[in-house]
């Protein structure tokens, strides 16, 4: 990823947030065989590690544990028009927030891992009226729990990027948030929230 100082977001608040509320990522192993790519729910843990899951098959593809990998977080992100602009010249761009979490994972034991099953669930379902538990069907979730791996991750680099049009003029960044918040083509309200939460076109 371009690391532009511009665009680096190093406040670990916000990392942390970004982390918890964009928890389906992808996570890239360097074998000597070559890439291997999963995606998978992780959950974010005070001490900014993380915990996470993958099928007990697709780990022993990433030989899980033996090698370095990364996780790459990707927030909110959108296509930003030139149409919206005030000013220019200026050129179609994209905006986004994005994590990537390097390091190599620790293997869980299987109760750690099925506590980390368990505690997903929990994250997933809290918003319910109704929150579905693992302990509702703990008998039949025991008998799958062997088929997947748990890992946890402390990141050994972290480097994470917000880029949110802080770079154009006041009218220009009204003009994006205008555009992300009506458009009937490219609206992106989410985007828009965001941009706003980093103090862009304030």
């Amino acid at each position: 990823m371009l690391e532009n100082p511009a665009y680096a977001l190093t406040d670990t608040a916000r990392i942390q947030d970004l982390v918890t509320r964009h928890s389906w990522v992808t996570l890239v192993s360097h074998l000597p065989t070559g890439l291997v790519v999963s995606h998978a729910p992780i959950l974010a843990e005070p001490d900014h590690s993380i915990v996470g899951h993958l099928a007990r098959v697709d780990a022993d593809s990433h030989e899980l544990g033996q090698h370095d990998v990364v996780v790459i977080v990707q927030g909110p992100h959108g296509y930003i028009t030139p149409d919206w602009y005030v000013g220019g010249p200026y050129v179609p761009t994209w905006n986004f927030v994005v994590c990537h979490l390097h390091g190599r994972p620790d293997l869980l034991t299987a109760d750690e891992t099925y506590d980390v099953l368990s505690r997903t669930v929990d994250h997933y379902e809290q918003a319910r009226p109704k929150p579905f538990r693992l302990d509702q069907v703990t008998q039949y979730a025991q008998q799958l729990a062997p088929h997947t791996t748990g890992f946890r991750l402390v990141p050994s680099r972290v480097v994470a990027k917000a880029k949110l049009s802080q770079d154009k003029p006041a009218a220009d960044q009204a003009g994006v948030l205008t555009g992300l918040d009506a458009d009937q083509v490219h609206a992106n309200p989410e985007l828009a929230a965001t941009m706003r939460s980093y103090g862009v076109g304030r």
